[in-house]
């Protein structure tokens, strides 16, 4: 993977602000050309730093969010990842430091459905140990 330089960083900024940029106003906001623009962005998913483009859906008040705190057996536990990635209310997975190898967010219908999954997860063949912690308010 090559460095990211200071026009790749000003690319990422915009498209954090506004994944829906249409190409033109993106390209003229980072004062690209558009094929220029576009040959960035492929490297930049081709390098795995710009992973997908996703909607950002205002929480109806219907779903319970959640995290998952996952000590696995191993590392790494590309199974579990993989296993991970197929499930629609997985909405992050982050590797951590320490004592806690996996932080999973989920968001999910209700708590029996976040009960569901946590079973799922935690009877995966990488998991040692799994705890869950319900979201009850965003503060940010």
């Amino acid at each position: 993977m090559r460095p990211l330089d200071d026009k790749d960083r000003q690319i990422l900024d915009l498209l954090r602000a506004d994944a829906r940029l249409p190409l033109k106003t993106l390209a003229a906001k980072a004062g690209l050309a558009r094929s220029t623009l576009r040959d960035r962005l492929s490297r930049l998913e081709a390098d795995g730093i710009i992973r997908g483009y996703r909607a950002d859906i205002v929480d109806d008040g219907t779903n319970v969010a959640a995290y998952l705190f996952i000590r696995l057996k191993a590392t790494p536990a590309p199974g579990l990842i993989a296993f991970l990635k197929r499930m629609p209310e997985v909405r992050s997975c982050t590797s951590l430091t320490g004592d806690i190898d996996l932080l999973v967010e989920l968001a999910a219908a209700s708590t029996e459905r976040v009960n569901a999954l946590r079973d799922r997860i935690s009877s995966h063949e990488s998991v040692a140990d799994l705890t869950t912690s319900i979201v009850l308010n965003r503060n940010i």
